[in-house]
């Protein structure tokens, strides 16, 4: 990718962005979609053996400047399309602006959807081999999921860099990228760093609230043995 700086532990799948593994056997990322044919057989090459998409199915499509990939380079990779959120909550909608886009909507999620956070985390814990969590960014929906299962993997004191890792990932996309961000814009370090810090507040509030995700999870009916088995994969080597 022309000039796209990699942050500190991104992965050299080609053309991923924001990619970087969470712990054990899971990874995020962004858009699929960016990802090459190359960079497809590299993630399968490191034990990708599955791919859940949390976005809605309408954001799902290939735009203008994405790679064409064929369909036998995904060969191996299942994906899955496991959405956070469903149109038509009053709540969400009212204050997920333009969308979900801040830690500060970690709660709301997790409060108004939780079936679908359950969906996922039931999935992961059936995973055979590595999985890799995606959103749009990179960085929220995916950054949701990223702090739950770094709590349960006994590695809380690694969220905010986590976080602050996804944000700047996105930034430097937004400065390269040939499509310009509809809401978003490249930020200087300045901007970038309030950003940052305002985020890690937020983040540290919704820890505070949601106390463990096995307590959150058991909450949403997620039986213990499938959280021992979600735990055992975040210590995965």
């Amino acid at each position: 990718m022309v000039n796209y700086q990699k942050q500190s532990g991104d992965l050299s799948w080609a053309g991923a962005v924001n990619a970087r593994h969470i712990c054990g056997a899971f990874y995020r990322m962004g858009r699929h979609e960016w990802l090459s044919a190359s960079g497809w057989e590299r993630m399968r090459e490191d034990g990708i053996t599955k791919v859940i998409d949390l976005r809605n199915p309408q954001e799902i499509h290939r735009r203008e400047y994405d790679p064409e990939v064929p369909a036998a380079s995904l060969s191996g990779i299942e994906l899955v399309n496991l959405p956070l959120e469903t149109a038509g909550n009053p709540r969400f909608e009212a204050i997920a602006v333009p969308y979900m886009n801040h830690t500060g909507m970690y709660q709301l999620v997790c409060e108004e959807f939780g079936g679908h956070v359950r969906a996922v985390f039931e999935n992961l814990a059936s995973s055979q081999g590595s999985t890799v969590i995606h959103c749009s960014a990179g960085r929220d929906r995916s950054g949701l999921i990223a702090t739950l299962l770094l709590d349960l993997a006994g590695r809380r004191n690694q969220i905010l860099e986590h976080d602050e890792l996804a944000v700047r990932g996105i930034n430097e996309w937004h400065r390269v990228s040939p499509r310009k961000h509809p809401y978003e814009s490249y930020q200087q370090e300045d901007e970038l760093q309030a950003i940052i810090s305002e985020r890690a507040a937020a983040l540290e509030e919704f820890c505070d609230w949601i106390g463990t995700a096995s307590s959150y999870l058991l909450g949403q009916g997620m039986s213990e043995h499938a959280i021992e088995r979600l735990r055992s994969l975040t210590k995965s080597s």
